[in-house]
């Protein structure tokens, strides 16, 4: 893909043209992966070299946790693990009961996992710093719970090469496709915005929960996790043909 169609595709992403096939969903989902950068951010700086929206990293974690690696805790890595699984559960369930329209399944996704960071950011205003192990493991059983909510809803969606967590397939399609006779690669433009969210979003994530607080990333994360509930409540009230699966 040229260079002028690859940034073109990218701002079609953050704005996408009037009848696109996805509405508004392209730039919710970025800010939504934005938002995965800041929670793994905290929870593996602060919470004890954890991911709660990279499951893959904690499944490798919780193999070098029972290898006896140190920094890493079995506990920490089953927490995240199951509560992901619960979250995606309860994700599945509001994507059956909203089936038929994306805009609802986004709003209703977003409206609970709003409220789950939001608990998570009582706790961190809370805690102590650093937060005693029994404070890590409640913020991550619920922070990964609020991500596997994330997850079912954004995989109902189906927006094309906008999962918000997982990047790998993104990254492999970028260079894979490159490669292709003529050098043009499929959506180029929106995985490097996918790519750069996540990025920001970790760099942001690190420096707040560094040199601020624990609870400042997870402040900017309910922040804009509600402000796309209701975006996305204002904007699916008709029926869009955006909003049909």
């Amino acid at each position: 893909m040229a260079a002028p169609a690859v940034v073109r595709e990218a701002i079609d992403t953050l704005r996408p043209p009037r009848g696109d096939r996805d509405g508004p969903l392209a730039p919710l989902l970025v800010a939504l992966t934005f938002v995965t950068g800041l929670v793994d951010a905290v929870s593996y700086l602060t919470l004890g070299h954890v991911f709660v929206a990279n499951m893959t990293g904690n499944v490798a974690f919780l193999g070098f946790a029972l290898a006896g690696a140190a920094g890493l805790s079995v506990a920490a890595s089953l927490i995240a693990l199951a509560c992901f699984l619960l979250g995606a559960l309860l994700g599945g369930a509001l994507g059956a009961r909203f089936a038929g329209n994306r805009g609802h399944v986004l709003g209703a996704a977003t409206t609970l996992q709003a409220c789950l960071v939001a608990a998570a950011l009582a706790v961190g205003v809370l805690a102590a710093s650093p937060p005693a192990a029994a404070v890590r493991y409640a913020l991550t059983a619920v922070l990964a719970t609020a991500m596997g909510v994330q997850n079912a809803a954004v995989q109902r969606l189906a927006v094309p090469e906008l999962t918000t967590t997982v990047l790998t397939r993104t990254l492999t399609g970028m260079a894979s496709t490159a490669a292709a006779p003529g050098g043009r690669g499929a959506h180029a433009g929106r995985r490097a915005v996918a790519v750069a969210a996540m990025l920001v979003g970790a760099l942001v994530g690190a420096l707040l929960a560094l040199d601020v607080s624990l609870a400042a990333p997870l402040a900017a994360a309910v922040a804009i996790v509600l402000a796309v509930a209701l975006v996305v409540r204002r904007v699916s009230t008709g029926a869009a043909a955006w909003q049909r699966e």
